[in-house]
């Protein structure tokens, strides 16, 4: 019997050891194959690529174009899970300018088709990019199977707009649309306690409401009629067409259609929005009459963006190795307590990279780019307070403000030496809020009830499932109230203004650049690359590097991203269309939810306009 129990123990002991030697042998020939693969994508992939002489360079953004691009996990490429592409501006502003230098590239390809979102003031940026390579003699085309209203605004500033002859101009104007849940929150019996400062802090009215408040509608017609009309301005002065045909076009669409038998792309043609229509092989004709022709490949001579950085940006590494530095740090997207990724702003991981510029002697200054409506009050002050050390060690911080820098991304401007601003930033939003909801009466309608016992009168406050304590309530709110007062001295103390004016500008209303500068929220209006001049003329810099300040990336993060580049390249079949419905249900209601569930403010206080993404 022993001798049996023995022999079978050592059986099971072989089979695990086997178990784990197959194991072992798995996950070795798994890595060494995901090895030659990454060594086979550099060939396949990255080889070969060079710029033609004499040909065109192709612009074709993916997706929304941002100031810095988020994490993206590589299983989601795999599955097919909802992934947004994104394309850096920078990376287009900078193909934009080299290619003017370029004896190489005679003209530059919009190709738009798959450009979804991005705010006016990027739109601009890329602009006057575009403007720069045509006052050096040469030529835009802009091509497009359709036209959408931020795609369009770029390919006004080519020569040239051809539209298939099936397509169309789809322009909409700018409008402020939410989801507005009191009666819904009423039938499941879920009760949200608000609390705010700021008349027009209106964050949270969809909790609160059916509708928009009068307040809310004044405010945001304000605003929204500012972006309309810089918009129309600029597509009027680049097509020679008076902008109040546009307003005409959009709001009279069908009596114009009517005129045209229903061809909206003729009706495009015939109003001036286009120069003409041409299928895909026309343009392709024309392109190699302009550029000449890749035998090989059957079409014009070409190089893509991403291809045409690859080759620069090398060289471009090299030069200025002994020049002084300005150092660049992007703040983009939701701003958030602790360490976060690209993509979002963590208190700890941005104030870690303002510390890294302070104590680096070959950066003279420091010009913060920020992109976001704001988040966690605590958060933005731990940021704040870094931009007012390195001030104070002599180094000058400029704030540089995307298409938004408001609440919390407002609130980590006010120490800068210079806020510079577009136009058409949305910025302000100076409010504060906070939010706890309960559901006792859900849970009592189900017939499930609480109770207990606690030692003082805040036992169990923030139980979820029972009736808000009163206590709690008032304590939050005079909580509130100091961050409001907290904020509005910030603001007086770095823009140099007494409180009484800042509250004007103040009770949560937000403002377009153009408007924060006449209240004295911003110092110039001006483009990014207006800030960086600024900044290093703070410290008589004439010969300087611009430089990004980025959190070096571990070992195990390189790989990865390695991982996902291959996998994206590999993948692309599996992705989801931008218009496929679960991707429209997505942003029809879950970018909102998205947006509420990643707030972590240790003490439920936020600094945040949710309304500031306008595209």
């Amino acid at each position: 019997m022993f001798k049996k129990t023995v022999r079978k123990f050592v059986h099971i002991i072989k089979a695990f050891w086997n178990a784990i030697s197959i194991t072992r042998r798995f996950i070795g020939n798994l890595i060494f194959l995901i090895l030659i693969i990454l060594l086979l994508s550099i060939f396949i992939f990255e080889g070969g690529s060079k710029a033609p002489e004499g040909g065109a360079l192709i612009i074709s953004p993916s997706g929304n174009i941002v100031e810095q691009k988020s994490v993206t996990v590589p299983v989601d490429q795999l599955i097919g899970r909802v992934t947004e592409e994104e394309t850096l501006l920078k990376d287009i502003v900078d193909g934009v300018d080299f290619a003017r230098e370029d004896k190489n590239i005679k003209a530059l390809v919009l190709d738009l088709d798959d450009m979804r979102g991005a705010g006016l003031s990027k739109l601009q940026e890329i602009g006057a990019a575009l403007n720069r390579f045509r006052e050096s003699g040469k030529t835009i085309i802009a091509v497009g199977d359709n036209f959408n209203q931020n795609q369009y605004y770029l390919a006004v500033h080519a020569q040239k707009i051809y539209l298939h002859p099936m397509g169309q101009v789809f322009l909409s104007g700018y409008g402020l649309y939410r989801k507005y849940f009191k009666s819904a929150l009423e039938k499941l019996m879920v009760q949200i306690h608000i609390f705010r400062v700021g008349t027009y802090k209106t964050a949270l009215e969809p909790f609160l409401r059916d509708d928009m408040s009068d307040e809310a509608r004044d405010a945001n017609t304000l605003w929204l009629n500012d972006l309309w009309e810089a918009y129309k301005s600029d597509i009027a002065a680049l097509r020679g067409i008076d902008a109040g045909n546009i307003d005409g076009y959009i709001n009279n669409i069908v009596a114009h259609l009517a005129k045209v038998d229903g061809d909206i792309a003729k009706l495009a043609l015939e109003l001036g929005f286009v120069d003409a229509l041409k299928t895909r092989d026309e343009v392709r004709d024309d392109l190699i009459a302009l550029v000449g022709e890749d035998k090989k490949n059957k079409t014009y001579n070409q190089i893509h963006l991403t291809e045409y950085l690859k080759l620069l940006r090398p060289e471009f590494k090299q030069e200025g190795l002994d020049k002084q530095k300005i150092g660049i740090i992007i703040a983009k997207g939701i701003i958030l307590d602790g360490e976060q990724p690209a993509g979002r702003i963590g208190g700890d991981s941005l104030a870690a990279l303002i510390r890294q510029a302070r104590h680096n002697d070959q950066i003279k200054a420091v010009v913060l780019r920020i992109d976001s409506g704001g988040g966690s009050a605590f958060a933005s002050e731990i940021i704040r307070k870094e931009v007012e050390l390195t001030r104070r060690v002599g180094k000058p911080v400029v704030v540089s403000m995307s298409s938004a820098a408001a609440s919390g991304g407002y609130w980590i401007a006010t120490s800068a030496n210079e806020i510079w601003a577009s136009p058409t930033t949305l910025t302000g939003s100076i409010g504060i809020f906070g939010a706890f909801a309960t559901f006792d009466k859900t849970l009592k309608h189900l017939g499930i009830n609480t109770d207990g016992i606690g030692t003082t009168k805040l036992s169990g406050a923030f139980d979820p499932s029972r009736p808000f304590n009163p206590i709690l309530a008032a304590t939050i709110q005079q909580t509130i109230e100091q961050g409001y007062k907290r904020f509005i001295a910030r603001v007086s103390q770095g823009r140099n203004m007494s409180p009484e004016k800042v509250e004007k500008a103040a009770q949560g209303r937000i403002w377009s650049g153009k408007k924060a500068l006449t209240l004295g929220l911003v110092d110039q209006l001006g483009n990014f690359k207006d800030a960086v001049q600024s900044a290093a003329k703070l410290v008589g810099l004439e010969d300087y590097e611009a430089i990004v300040i980025k959190r070096p990336l571990s070992a195990r993060e390189r790989i990865l991203k390695e991982l996902y580049r291959l996998i994206f390249n590999l993948s692309e079949y599996t992705n989801i269309s931008e218009k496929h419905p679960a991707v429209r249900f997505y942003h029809f209601i879950g970018v909102d939810l998205e947006q509420f569930l990643q707030l972590n403010d240790p003490h439920g206080v936020y600094a945040y306009c949710l309304t500031c993404d306008v595209q």
